[in-house]
């Protein structure tokens, strides 16, 4: 994949998988010192970009096999470590496994993965790739960039990757452990339903266009790709957001989503906006 776009530069790219680890290192007041405020030029289709600070130092580190992660804020650091070795950083961090990695992405609202941004069905926007500084509107060509671009310009963002919380239908977040021992498929279906309350007497309302899908999902956590429209009627009470998936036994069980917005993503998606 990275031979492919390397042209006629005289660049050459070796395979070192076997011998470094990849390390992530968040939480420390050290970040604080260059993790400030995000500030956005966000564009009426509702994309967005990340607006880094022209006389500030490279955004992302110049420290060697080190790189700041500025996918989403709080999200500490990536690192190179050589095979065997262990980064400096453990000498003063916890040392966690990778789903404790996992989920710190998922309650920031970062996709990661063929799973979470699926080849030849994701769209950028759709998956945050605007809001964690993955695209640049003015480059010249690459695969998709004309699509991107009249989106960005001249069309809408309709859907977006939301962090999630899954639990009882019935019961809310505040039941999450019911779902934390659940294994979920990607790619299961999240219907809207329509919430009729008391005294309404407007009669029986058309359920809302479109579903949304269930990506990644651990311990009663996860990400979903969801229609805005449907996330703003969630949060003024008028849907609810829900799944079935199979048991074992081959019955069926009815899952309730609660999606949230991040609170380092861009004004215009962390308000209730017309999209």
């Amino acid at each position: 994949m990275l031979k492919r776009y390397v042209l006629r530069s005289k660049v050459k790219i070796s395979d070192v998988s076997d011998q470094y680890d990849v390390w992530a290192a968040w939480g420390s007041d050290i970040e604080k010192s260059w993790e400030n405020e995000r500030h956005w030029t966000v564009a009426r289709s509702g994309a967005a970009e990340p607006v880094w600070d022209a006389d500030a130092n490279w955004p992302w580190g110049t420290d060697s096999l080190k790189i700041r992660d500025r996918r989403g804020v709080g999200l500490g650091y990536r690192l190179l470590v050589r095979r065997g070795d262990r980064p400096q950083e453990s000498s003063t961090h916890d040392t966690q496994s990778s789903e404790a990695y996992t989920l710190h992405r998922f309650l920031h609202g970062v996709p990661e993965g063929v799973t979470d941004i699926v080849p030849t069905q994701a769209f950028p926007m759709d998956s945050n790739l605007d809001i964690m500084g993955g695209l640049d509107f003015r480059k010249g060509c690459y695969v998709g960039q004309e699509l991107t671009v009249r989106t960005y310009h001249t069309g809408v963002v309709r859907k977006r990757i939301f962090p999630v919380v899954v639990h009882h239908p019935d019961h809310g977040i505040d039941d999450v452990k019911a779902s934390s021992h659940h294994s979920f498929p990607a790619g299961l279906d999240i219907r809207p339903n329509v919430i009729h309350a008391p005294g309404d007497n407007t009669g029986t309302r058309a359920r809302p266009r479109g579903t949304g899908k269930l990506l990644t999902t651990l311990q009663g956590v996860g990400l979903a790709l969801l229609r805005l429209e449907h996330v703003d009627a969630f949060e003024h009470g008028e849907l609810k957001l829900t799944f079935e998936s199979e048991d074992a036994d081959a019955s069926k069980t009815l899952w309730g989503v609660t999606p949230w917005r991040p609170s380092w993503w861009p004004r215009l998606i962390n308000e209730d906006e017309d999209h």
